[in-house]
């Protein structure tokens, strides 16, 4: 059986990012609710695509909510994302740029298909 190696970390930045109706918003609510039951500080900050109505998977649809959680004092919703949860690829291409070195990328790859690729302006998976 593989070692399992865990990591302690103080302080989390978490990004939610999908289309918008793909429920950013109410998932990075809940985990919220769910960090500050667990006593810990917390930070959020929604983002909202510009475009009103967007075509789903494409570049400008994309919604975010951003969480940082601590078991010090939060100020702030956090800069970067120690992890980005990408529910397409539309996602993954607007805020994987944001993503700390080293971060995890969790991805909902049955989205991962052609014509989501396409739309996001992949050339290749």
């Amino acid at each position: 059986m593989a070692e399992i190696n865990l990591e302690i970390l103080e302080e989390v930045t978490i990004r939610f990012a999908g289309d918008s109706g793909d429920g950013m918003q109410l998932t990075g609510t809940q985990f919220s609710n769910s960090t500050a039951v667990a006593g810990t500080d917390v930070s959020t900050l929604p983002d909202y695509p510009a475009e009103i109505r967007a075509p789903a998977g494409t570049l400008h649809g994309v919604s975010g909510f951003q969480i940082h959680f601590s078991s010090l004092d939060v100020t702030t919703p956090g800069d970067s994302p120690d992890v980005l949860v990408a529910m397409n690829p539309a996602a993954l291409k607007v805020n994987l740029k944001d993503l700390k070195p080293n971060g995890i990328i969790i991805a909902n790859q049955n989205s991962f298909d052609g014509k989501n690729l396409t739309l996001a302006q992949y050339e290749k998976s």
